[in-house]
C-alpha cells in the first residue's frame, strides 16, 4: 500500500466522536460514559440501536448481551441453543434489570484489562432515553453536542419481524434531529439500508456508509468495490460521508517504519464524501504503530480525515489542540 495522503479538509475542522461514549474511562453506552464524554468536550456521541422484543430501540453495540451485561446470571435459562442471550429475546423491562459492566471475552477475561473493573448500578437505556439524556446536558452546559446514531443489522432485525429504521428515525425526529442541519449523523454498515433510509423512507439526515472489511459479514454490501473511486461515487448518490476501517487509511508495516497510506480519503473527498474512521484506542493502536500521537498525525495531518471515532475523546482533543467544550 503506496500513495500520496490528502492533506486537503473540505468540510472544515476535523470533528471528534466519542465511541460508545468515554468507553476508554467507563463503560461502553452507559449515561455516565455519555456523560463523560459530553464534559471532556467532544463533537458527537454514538449511539448504536437494536431492537428489543416488545419493539423498543435500545442503545447496545451488540446483537447478544452476555459480553457487556450480568444476563448469564440473571436469566440463565433464556439462553440459545448456540450459547448466547439476545436482545431481541427480550422486552425492555427486562433489560432495565441488567448490570452493565467493562466488556469481557468469551474465556471470561477482560477485553481491555486496564479500563474500569468496578461493579456499580448501571444499565441499558432506551435511545429516547439517551437523546433525552443528551438534550438535558446540551441546555445545562450551553453545548451542541450532536449525536451519531447507527442502526445496526437492519438485514438481521427484518428477518425477526422488526424493521429497525423507521424506529430509529422516528426517536431522532421526536428529538429534533430531521435535517443535514440538526446535529445528527445516522450511520449503517448497511449500503442497502441507508439507500432505502435516504430514498424510500425519506430522511433528510446526514447519512454515512459505514465500511467493513468483505469477511466480517457485517452485511450484503460489497466493501472492496464500495471502496473503489467508482464505488465511492455510488455512496455519494444516497451519503454524505463514509467511516472505514483505520486499516482501511493508514498501516504500519513493521515496527520502526513509516506509515503507508491507501488513497481512500482522497478517493472519497474527490466524490464529495467526509471521512470519519473508527476506532483510536490508546489501549489497542494499530498494529505496530508506535504511539498515539503517530496515529493522530498520520489520520489527521497527513490522510486528512474529517473526524475520529475514539475511545479516548481527551487524548484525541488534546492532539487537536482543543480543551473540554
Amino acid at each position: 500500500m503506496s500513495a500520496s495522503p490528502s492533506s486537503t479538509r473540505p468540510f472544515g475542522p476535523p470533528i471528534v466522536i466519542a465511541h460508545r461514549g468515554a468507553s476508554g474511562y467507563l463503560p461502553e453506552h452507559t449515561l455516565v460514559a455519555k456523560a463523560y464524554a459530553h464534559a471532556l468536550g467532544c463533537d458527537y456521541l454514538e449511539q448504536d440501536v437494536v431492537m428489543t422484543r416488545d419493539d423498543v430501540p435500545v442503545v447496545f453495540h451488540d446483537l447478544v448481551l452476555e459480553e457487556v451485561t450480568d444476563v448469564a446470571q440473571r436469566f440463565p435459562v433464556r439462553r440459545r441453543a448456540d450459547g448466547h442471550w439476545y436482545v431481541i429475546d427480550f422486552d425492555f423491562d427486562e433489560l432495565q434489570t441488567l448490570g452493565v459492566r467493562e466488556r469481557v471475552a468469551e474465556g471470561g477475561g477482560a477485553v481491555y484489562p486496564g479500563r474500569f473493573r468496578e461493579t456499580l448500578p448501571l444499565r441499558i437505556q432506551s435511545l429516547a432515553e439517551e437523546l433525552a439524556f443528551v438534550r438535558g446536558m446540551n441546555a445545562a452546559t450551553g453545548r451542541r453536542t450532536g449525536v451519531y446514531t447507527e442502526v445496526k443489522s437492519p438485514a438481521y432485525h427484518r428477518a425477526a419481524g422488526k424493521d429497525l429504521s423507521p424506529r430509529v428515525l422516528a426517536t431522532l425526529a421526536d428529538y429534533g434531529y430531521r435535517t443535514r442541519a440538526d446535529g445528527a449523523y445516522l450511520q449503517c454498515f448497511d449500503a442497502a439500508e441507508l439507500t432505502r433510509i435516504r430514498f424510500e423512507l425519506g430522511s433528510a439526515l446526514k447519512l454515512v456508509q459505514l465500511v467493513g472489511e468483505n469477511a466480517w459479514q457485517e452485511a450484503a454490501t460489497d466493501y472492496d468495490a464500495l471502496r473503489t473511486p467508482a464505488g465511492l461515487k455510488r455512496v455519494a448518490a444516497y451519503a454524505d460521508g463514509i467511516g472505514p476501517w483505520i486499516p482501511q487509511i493508514v498501516r504500519w508495516p513493521r515496527a520502526g517504519a513509516a506509515p503507508s497510506f491507501t488513497t481512500l480519503v482522497s478517493d472519497a473527498h474527490a466524490a464529495g464524501l467526509a471521512v470519519h474512521p473508527y476506532t483510536f484506542r490508546v489501549d489497542r493502536l494499530p498494529e505496530h504503530a508506535p504511539d498515539a500521537a503517530a496515529v493522530h498525525a498520520a489520520l489527521f495531518d497527513a490522510a486528512g480525515v474529517d473526524g475520529l471515532f475514539t475511545d479516548f475523546c481527551d487524548v484525541t482533543l488534546a492532539y487537536l489542540g482543543r480543551r473540554n467544550g
